[in-house]
């Protein structure tokens, strides 16, 4: 935004995504198999077949619009993208879907919504989702991207990312939807939704965003200019700090429910029948029996964060939940998926 040109030897290697989404097959695997599984209940199967749409569909539309994006800014001069971030700062747990750094120290924060639908906002802000048949709210995408702003912001200082004066960067937020959606928005002064846009929009939004900037900005833009090499440095501190989702977690409430089967309990003999007891002289005399050879026990199973069934990796919570659950489970460890079966 208003930078000047660096020269070629400033480009980056890969001028695309200096970071791609995370691979999340592993998850959808899991969702679908999961639901054959005779330990869940209808209720959480029913919970499965919906995260599993609604994970297709997130995925789906990170892929659209990164598609876009990287088309975009496949010569970048002036800015580097980066993909599905996920940042995890005191405590607090914010996922980015796509991350454009600029040289000016200017942030674009995006934010996906795979809604092929209509989309109302109305002037409050609030939006609302409409279907053929099915109309429903949904949080807003803004303020859900304002929330990462907050937790972006405490990340950038901690690892010095500041404009050449010193300044913060600026942050800017977009909302992209599905290219077929449709938007029925409120009058601008009531509220203002020109930074929600259908994915394949984003190169004439910027375009438009960048000749609305006026003299004041464009002067502050100068004053903090990085280096396309700095700018690419930053990114690279970014990408490093990023935190994969555990793939194979699942809420408390989807743990299998407990198949044990009741303990057989001894026929009780009827109070009118008195039970025999022979006298001890009519007894026989059976020698004593020799004491049992005791074979020596096998040393507890090794800990390891290894599926004992499909040797899988698996994370601590799954191993945990396991060595917790001994009895069940004969100290071995496995993942959610044969957990269930277990």
């Amino acid at each position: 935004m208003g930078e000047s040109r660096p020269s070629k030897k400033c480009f980056l290697k890969d001028p695309m995504a200096l970071k791609s989404a995370d691979d999340k097959s592993k998850r959808l695997v899991l969702l679908d198999e999961l639901q054959r599984s005779p330990a869940l209940d209808l209720s959480q199967k029913k919970w499965l077949r919906e995260e599993l749409m609604r994970t297709r569909k997130g995925i789906q539309g990170e892929r659209e619009s990164a598609h876009y994006l990287d088309h975009y800014f496949k010569d970048a001069e002036n800015h580097v993208l980066l993909h599905d971030l996920r940042f995890v700062i005191d405590g607090e747990v914010t996922q980015i879907d796509h991350l454009i750094l600029a040289r000016a120290s200017n942030v674009y924060l995006l934010e996906t919504k795979n809604y092929a639908c209509n989309l109302v906002i109305n002037e409050r802000g609030e939006f609302t989702a409409e279907y053929e048949n099915t109309r429903f709210g949904i949080a807003s995408p803004i303020e859900q991207s304002l929330r990462h702003e907050k937790v972006l912001r405490k990340l950038l200082e901690r690892l010095g990312i500041v404009g050449r004066t010193q300044k913060h960067p600026n942050f800017y937020h977009v909302v992209m939807l599905h290219p077929k959606a449709t938007i029925e928005r409120p009058p601008a002064k009531s509220f203002d939704t020109a930074n929600v846009i259908k994915a394949d929009q984003f190169p004439s939004w910027h375009k438009s965003f960048v000749d609305k900037i006026g003299f004041g900005t464009l002067f502050k833009n100068a004053l903090n200019m990085r280096s396309l090499e700095t700018t690419q440095e930053w990114g690279e501190k970014l990408k490093r700090q990023h935190r994969p989702a555990d793939l194979l977690e699942l809420p408390d409430f989807m743990r299998p429910r407990d198949l044990a089967r009741p303990a057989m309990q001894a026929p009780s003999l009827s109070p009118s029948a008195p039970k025999f007891t022979a006298p001890p002289q009519a007894r026989p005399q059976v020698p004593a029996p020799a004491p049992p050879v005791v074979a020596a026990l096998p040393a507890e199973p090794a800990r390891r964060l290894v599926c004992a069934r499909c040797a899988a990796k698996i994370s601590f919570p799954e191993g945990k939940f396991c060595w917790n659950n001994a009895q069940r489970f004969g100290g071995l460890a496995y993942c959610r998926e044969h957990q269930a079966l277990m």
